[in-house]
């Protein structure tokens, strides 16, 4: 049998070159339910603001590895006792994190599968991976449902200051263009430290921290929540409520066989019996539905998945106080008008955005003084942002179909 060096280098685009540290990670990343994410979008329908988010959850996957490799290793030359059980634990927790995603990422995160968050579906493709692999993933399973009593671990995959906050930044910066985002990862993770099992900062670090916790804020308001983006985002949605309710009224759409049956039929919590067919799906399905369903005799959707497919968004708005009921309604109805069908509640949309750069009371970030007293930033002397990072922000987001415009 011809010998196969599984000890991989990629060179990704944001760090450089990322190696493989051994042959289980390897064999992970080769598995189908792995390879899926190449085909599943980091950032939803963000491309269709900034043309350049193309990435995907495979990229973000190995970077968040990447820099948690590098973390295991910063603690380490700090005394920090992590053996390489543990390391192969905490970085096969990382690689598998977000293995969950369906389709778009977040965007129809309960639109295809009702109120099932994807760390649930992760956790299920990781017992089903674990079953595969002989009990290899043990330790992993356990760091990341937070089980393993070295909860610094943990933290490292989950937390306000975990690894795959540091990569996505980067990352989708990158990607997008956004400047603003864009955060200096190989810093903070030299100023990482451990104290009584809890991931802590070294105090000369606190405002690399506090332009992280900024960055991620300024990301929010003009990526993930952009208001053209959202829109988007909205009509997706809406094509899938849409989509949900013809086919579960008999109507035969188009669609692969994997997407085909989440749109037929109801899964919540029982999913673990379908993981088969959700592994199946990825952006494209999706894609090739809403082409097919542009030209379908229904309005409702022909007009959605066309908006989509043609960028023919809808009007979009970030307001500081929320429409009322009776203006949405007149939105509504006079989007139905136009249209020339019954329910215009598809093409108006009205939510709020809410965005809390820093929840100290939600795995909370500790300042490690020099006599190894902790603080939390907020409430550290050296602190100069982040007391005013705890402050909620909330905006409405508003969106509108013109029909004039869009049809």
């Amino acid at each position: 049998m011809e010998y196969v060096n599984k000890l991989k280098v990629f060179n990704d685009p944001v760090h450089g070159f990322i190696s493989i540290p051994n042959e289980l990670i390897f064999d992970i990343i080769q598995h189908p339910s792995f390879q899926r994410l190449r085909r599943i979008c980091q950032t939803g329908l963000t491309e269709l603001v900034y043309p350049g988010a193309k990435h995907s959850r495979f990229h973000h996957a190995l970077g968040a590895m990447h820099l948690t490799q590098k973390a295991v290793e910063t603690l380490r030359a700090k005394n920090v006792e992590i053996s390489e059980e543990e390391k192969n634990g905490v970085l096969c927790a990382i690689l598998l994190h977000d293995i969950g995603h369906g389709p778009f990422s977040h965007t129809l995160e309960h639109s295809i599968i009702e109120n099932l968050y994807h760390e649930r579906i992760s956790l299920y493709l990781m017992e089903m991976l674990n079953r595969e692999f002989s009990g290899e993933l043990d330790l992993a399973i356990r760091i990341f449902k937070g089980e393993y009593e070295r909860k610094f671990l943990t933290q490292l995959v989950s937390s306000q200051l975990d690894m795959d906050r540091l990569d996505y930044l980067k990352r989708d910066s990158f990607f997008t263009g956004v400047v603003e985002g864009n955060i200096n990862p190989d810093r903070i993770i030299s100023t990482l430290n451990v104290k009584d099992d809890q991931l802590v900062v070294d105090s000369k670090g606190i405002y690399s921290i506090e332009k992280y916790l900024a960055a991620r804020m300024f990301m929010y308001w003009q990526v993930y929540n952009h208001r053209t983006s959202f829109s988007a985002e909205v009509l997706l949605t809406q094509a899938m409520r849409r989509a949900k309710e013809l086919s579960r009224n008999g109507e035969k759409l188009f669609a692969t066989d994997a997407f085909g049956y989440f749109l037929q039929n109801e899964v919540k919590e029982n999913l673990k019996d379908q993981l088969g067919q959700f592994i199946q799906l990825d952006d494209s399905d999706v894609w090739a539905s809403l082409k097919q369903w542009q030209n379908h005799e229904d309005i409702i959707l022909s007009c959605l998945s066309g908006c989509l497919i043609n960028r023919k968004l809808p009007v979009s708005k970030i307001l500081n106080e929320p429409l009322s009921a009776e203006e949405l309604n007149v939105l509504t109805n006079k989007t139905a008008g136009e249209l020339g069908v019954e329910d215009g509640s598809y093409f108006v949309h009205q939510s709020s955005v809410k965005v809390i750069p820093y929840d100290k009371h939600k795995s909370p970030v500790y300042i490690m003084n020099k006599d190894r007293s902790l603080q939390e930033i907020s409430e550290s002397a050296l602190q100069i942002l982040s007391h005013h990072l705890l402050i909620p922000i909330e905006k409405f987001h508003l969106c509108y179909l013109d029909v004039k415009k869009n049809m």
